[in-house]
């Protein structure tokens, strides 16, 4: 005879939640404990979470003593983001109870799920002392350590794990979280000896994505990298990490179309990516798409208006297309914020644009203000060069250009009018 409860659950799968209900109801009178608790566990995992917790109140009713049904109820709690009501129900078990393991597992996924990561460790070390071969505690521990970066002590809790034969554990399997692990430390190789040994049709996105990006450090892997992030990006196309790399790849085929199509898909994904708007911007002023590389520097500096480096490059693009009013207004507006400082590109730009200007006594300040944060940069020294040559300032043309032979020192153009300027100056 079928019980309530599967009653129940045939509603539930069919749709019919007023029927549902009524299940629901004569199953709570009728059906016996067992059942129930088991409907308890079924609700819980199809989200109805009230009705999950109604049930687990009703047994626990009638056995107070019965913390496991405490345990669970913490966990509909967490579900619930009742945080408080779960430590309520955790509280009241004590140590000498046959639940306490289990409250000491859910306690910590509490405290992990609010970021507490040092009280949740505390929780599983408690744990693992009392049952310390209990492979949900390795589990736990591994996780725990996993997400907060400690990849060095997660490897050899999962390493013991695979060792009594469990390769996988709750949907995570447990050879690519080392693979990643080692990626994240910086072993490729050992990453990829992991990673590698998953088969394609269980590399989860993320595991695609570190495994293609094991193989972008390797010039003779570059091809199944792009083809790994082709598949994952067909797969998923919300998956904003994978544009870049992508992008980079065809820059790096020199597919630089490709390559400007797919940052601006990656943009189009998430806008707030400074790396697609400045290599997406470089890339089309390369092609000559002068227009789209505006509309890119535009767009980021309106998503991310304080971020140097795209003010700068911004900036940069503005001087060389000659647009040196909106340079300096670019500059200007950023000056506004307090926090915002000029670094030696930022001078560099600004000198150029008040020289063709010719607001020679605020690019003087500017060139002056950089010379000593580019001394070695020769593209810089040479226009400082032209620039106090034009203005008559021979020994500041003298220093800029003994600075840029030394950066360059096979120009021999430069090298024959640096004599005849030392020869000029000693004359």
């Amino acid at each position: 005879m079928t019980s309530y409860s599967e009653q129940m659950l045939d509603d539930l799968d069919r749709g019919q939640l007023d029927a549902a209900k009524k299940s629901f109801a004569s199953a709570l009178r009728h059906d016996d404990d067992e059942t129930l608790h088991s409907l308890a566990e079924e609700l819980f995992a199809l989200g109805f979470t009230k009705n999950a917790k109604r049930t687990l109140l009703k047994l626990l009713e009638r056995y107070p003593e019965e913390d496991l049904f405490r345990t669970e109820l913490a966990e509909i709690a967490i579900a619930d983001d009742d945080t408080e009501a779960a430590l309520n129900y955790l509280s009241v078990i004590e140590p000498t109870s046959e639940a306490y393991l289990e409250a000491l597992l859910v306690q910590a996924d509490l405290y992990q799920s609010e970021g507490l990561n040092e009280v949740a460790e505390s929780k599983l070390k408690v744990a693992e002392a009392i049952a310390p071969d209990e492979p949900v505690i390795q589990f736990a521990l591994a996780e725990l350590w996993f997400s907060a970066g400690r990849y060095g002590e997660a490897i050899p809790e999962y390493r013991s794990l695979i060792a009594a034969g469990t390769t996988s554990w709750s949907g995570v399997n447990l050879v690519s979280r080392i693979g990643v692990a080692y990626a994240m430390l910086g072993d490729n190789r050992k990453a990829l000896g992991y990673l590698e040994q998953i088969p394609v049709t269980e590399l989860t996105a993320d595991v695609k994505f570190q495994l293609a990006m094991l193989y972008t450090m390797d010039d003779e892997q570059k091809e199944q990298a792009i083809k790994l992030f082709e598949e994952l990006l067909d797969e998923d196309q919300s998956y904003a990490g994978a544009y870049v790399p992508l992008a980079q790849l065809y820059e790096q085929k020199a597919d630089p179309k490709r390559a400007l199509v797919t940052y601006e898909a990656g943009l189009a994904v998430d806008q707030f990516n400074e790396k697609a708007y400045l290599n997406g911007a470089r890339v089309a002023q390369q092609l000559g798409e002068v227009d789209q590389a505006n509309r890119l520097y535009q767009k980021a500096l309106k998503n991310l208006p304080d971020h140097p480096d795209i003010i700068n490059a911004y900036a940069s693009f503005l001087v060389n297309d000659h647009q040196m009013i909106e340079a300096v207004n670019l500059f200007n507006k950023a000056l506004e914020d307090d926090e915002y400082e000029l670094d030696a590109v930022g001078y560099w730009n600004l000198a150029q644009a008040y020289t063709e200007l010719e607001d020679y006594a605020m690019a003087d300040q500017y060139w002056q203000a950089a010379l000593p944060l580019l001394q070695t940069t020769p593209d810089f020294l040479k226009q400082a060069y032209a620039y106090y040559r034009e203005a008559g300032n021979r020994p500041m043309m003298q220093k800029n250009l003994a600075a840029y032979l030394q950066a360059e020192p096979d120009d021999t153009e430069m090298a024959y009018e640096y004599e005849l300027l030392k020869d000029d100056l000693e004359d």
